[in-house]
């Protein structure tokens, strides 16, 4: 079967995550991604966290998926030149640099664009490449910081936190995969030919938590952490702990689910409460609502509390572990947790589910300079052109450091 995207040639400059993550999620769907790492710096992603059994870092397994690896000097003089090569017939370049990086080496966009003016090129930084702050110093919790993320999650009377995960990198990541098909969409349609997607890390955050500004500049109402209750008490629900020691997420995003949550929790007198109406007066008494949820979810077990909540159709789930998730019937069901023949290390798949064209996890990240000889070869260039390359620590091949 012929993936998707198996024509789409991607270079990817990236590092870390936000815009590897990018790169990653179109190489599930068959783009051909050239992965550039310097010969003598690999990426980090490669060393941070942990190991697998095999030594390699489980982060690079599934930040490394799927792409081919080529270990170049770039920003030398012949570097520059195989750099350009590659570009002249790519259809997309990541970078996620600090601003003014790419344009330092000489290869900012106007070159590339000379290059090959239908080149899309992805530019993930911390704050955009210009403003004020273009050249402040950035990573993912900065931009969980400056979007508001942190601010409105955690307990009224504790501190701002952060999530349990790199959020901001994650949503950039996705971010960018959907800003690199716009562009590409325009160039098919004709609107425009190559062009810049300009992703600063916090404004993912800022575009997918944009509740907040106008719930301040339109009803002038400012959001405040609340614990574990709903944001701004919107509709009755949160965290709660059954009487079994297990925790579960109620929720309701309706009126009608908002009843048949009260109904499950305190039958037709809670149900039929004028108080608790429509979701806009449940709101003013939404302590009442809380307190009587959490009055039923902490004196039944999960599967009471399940059982009567199916009974009345209204929502009530587990708080998954991440062993749980690993051997969760639904998930194993829909096959979102995958790998490759002779790898331990499992991995998420390829997401969404397509009908006709699903994605694939052909790899695991592979080695410094796996593909180094292969895409010079590809490139015209021979064994001997390869092996001076080497010599001068411009190029690394597989299994070998630089010299």
């Amino acid at each position: 079967m012929t993936s998707p995207l198996h024509q789409l040639k991607i270079i990817e400059l990236g590092h870390v995550i936000a815009g590897p993550l990018s790169t990653s999620l179109l190489s599930d769907f068959g783009a051909d991604v050239i992965k550039i790492e310097a010969p003598n710096r690999t990426d980090m992603m490669r060393d941070l966290g942990p190991r697998a059994g095999d030594g390699v870092g489980v982060w690079w397994k599934t930040l490394g998926r799927n792409k081919k690896i080529l270990s170049l000097d770039w920003k030398s003089g012949e570097g520059r030149d195989i750099l350009r090569r590659l570009v002249e017939s790519a259809d997309v370049l990541v970078e996620n640099f600090r601003p003014g990086v790419l344009e330092r080496a000489g290869v900012g966009p106007e070159t590339l664009h000379e290059w090959n003016p239908d080149l899309v090129i992805l530019r993930v930084s911390g704050y955009g490449q210009d403003g004020p702050m273009r050249d402040v110093p950035a990573f993912g919790r900065a931009a969980e910081a400056m979007s508001g993320l942190a601010y409105l999650t955690g307990f009224p009377d504790g501190p701002p936190m952060h999530p349990g995960f790199p959020a901001a990198d994650s949503t950039t990541g996705l971010m960018g995969a959907l800003g690199i098909m716009i562009a590409l969409f325009a160039r098919e349609k004709g609107i425009a030919r190559g062009q810049v997607v300009d992703l600063a890390v916090f404004e993912a955050l800022l575009r997918l938590m944009d509740y907040p500004v106008p719930a301040l500049t339109g009803a002038n109402l400012s959001p405040r952490r609340n614990g574990l209750r709903q944001p701004m008490d919107f509709a009755p629900g949160g965290m709660f702990r059954t009487s079994d020691g297990v925790w579960l997420t109620v929720s309701a995003g309706s009126a009608e689910t908002a009843q048949r949550l009260l109904r499950a929790v305190g039958g037709d007198s809670l149900a039929d409460d004028p108080r608790f109406e429509t979701l806009g007066e449940m709101s003013q008494h939404m302590a009442v609502v809380f307190d009587a949820i959490n009055d039923f979810v902490t004196q039944h077990t999960a599967e009471e509390v399940t059982a009567v909540f199916a009974r009345h159709d209204a929502v009530a789930s587990r708080v998954l572990s991440v062993e749980e998730i690993t051997t969760n019937e639904q998930i194993r069901h829909r096959g979102d947790i995958v790998s490759v023949e002779g790898e331990q290390t499992q991995v998420i798949g390829p997401i969404p589910h397509l009908s006709a064209t699903p994605g694939e996890l052909r790899w695991l990240g592979r080695s410094p300079g796996a593909d180094s000889r292969s895409i010079l070869n590809d490139l015209g260039l021979d064994d001997e052109q390869i092996s001076d390359l080497c010599e001068a620590g411009l190029v690394r091949l597989e299994g070998k450091g630089t010299p």
